[in-house]
């Protein structure tokens, strides 16, 4: 039985004090849709800007919060991934700084000492493959350790080094013809990570299964890269995913991530035109098998003393922080069920 202070804390969405190595988040923040939950209407009265998204051939508009806002999202969460670094590098290939560092140097402003942050690294490094002008294109900087390091990893060094807590490397899936053996995956894995600047905070998300193969892992674990445990639409179920690795937790930093990005065998563009506007859970959208096995994989985590983030996108069942309510009172009613009644 979840103690009652506890309760009250998850129905007011108040997740930091789960576990000392438990660290939830979020995929992106400033959803206006999250008002009520995290975001306080009356604090942003008449600054909330509305942007419009073309996904799956629809128009959606979203209404987003300023940036001073994920000073109230830590209020909530430990841990917040910035995906928006995805779309680019920090730096272009004449050295200047791009508009992505010019919204970091902005969040940096609100941040506090405690607040931690995830980064994606810019698809450039990690994508065999680039959509661009409807369709799939080769890409010529792919595993290109230069680009990595000097228009990414080092300005990010530079401006977020204080708050940053992991970088995630994420593969899109390759269609059979397109893909390479696990063992050719893992040599040219092995000669990036053997290229590019040391760090305890790596963690590599491969959307293909094929690929979560032994080769590949034995690289992780050489390098101390991190497996993301990632819940989305071509990949087998978490648990599935920790079994092929071995049950092990492979990030040197003793770090572990788990994404929850979409329901399995949804895309990405009927999980978003479900999901939005993003203020509440859809119904039938959030797998409960999600929740029980990233809680299962929580309790592995802390008892191998890892740390384990879990990020959450509101496409995995209409909105983040009610599918982190589901996440947190699941996991709370087995930490007081291992724990045993109060004697006090």
């Amino acid at each position: 039985m979840i103690p009652a202070a506890d309760r009250a804390k998850i129905e007011h969405f108040q997740f930091k004090a789960l576990h000392p190595q438990v660290y939830m988040g979020t995929a992106s923040d400033r959803y206006a849709g999250w008002i009520g939950q995290v975001y306080s209407g009356e604090r942003y009265a008449g600054r909330i800007s509305s942007r419009t998204k073309r996904v799956g051939g629809k128009t959606f508009v979203e209404e987003v919060l300023p940036v001073e806002s994920v000073a109230e999202y830590f209020r909530h969460f430990r841990v917040l991934e910035l995906d928006f670094t995805f779309y680019r590098p920090l730096l272009d290939t004449q050295g200047k700084a791009t508009q992505t560092v010019h919204v970091l140097r902005s969040y940096t402003q609100h941040l506090n000492p405690p607040d931690r942050l995830i980064l994606k690294v810019p698809q450039v490094v990690f994508a065999k493959k680039l959509w661009r002008q409807g369709k799939h294109i080769e890409n010529e900087d792919y595993l290109n350790p230069n680009v990595f390091t000097h228009r990414f990893y080092e300005p990010a060094m530079g401006i977020m080094a204080p708050w940053l807590d992991g970088f995630v490397f994420e593969q899109e899936y390759q269609r059979k013809q397109d893909r390479l053996s696990p063992k050719a995956q893992a040599d040219a894995l092995d000669a990036f990570f053997n290229a590019i600047p040391k760090d305890t905070r790596y963690h590599a998300e491969l959307r293909t299964e094929t690929l979560l193969a032994k080769p590949v892992f034995n690289i992780f674990e050489k390098h101390g890269v991190g497996q993301v445990l990632s819940h989305w639409t071509w990949l087998p179920p978490l648990a599935r995913q920790f079994e092929l690795a071995g049950r092990r937790f492979m990030n040197s930093g003793k770090r572990s991530i788990i994404r929850l990005m979409t329901p399995r065998g949804m895309r990405y563009e009927d999980a978003y035109a479900r999901a939005h506007p993003f203020n509440t859970l859809v119904d039938g959208m959030m797998n409960p098998q999600m929740v029980d096995q990233t809680v299962d994989i929580m309790r592995a985590a802390i008892k191998s003393d890892t740390q384990i983030h879990v990020i959450i996108n509101n496409r995995a069942g209409g909105n983040s922080p009610m599918i982190a309510q589901h996440i947190a009172s699941k996991f709370l009613a087995h930490q007081s069920d291992e724990s045993g009644p109060s004697t006090g």
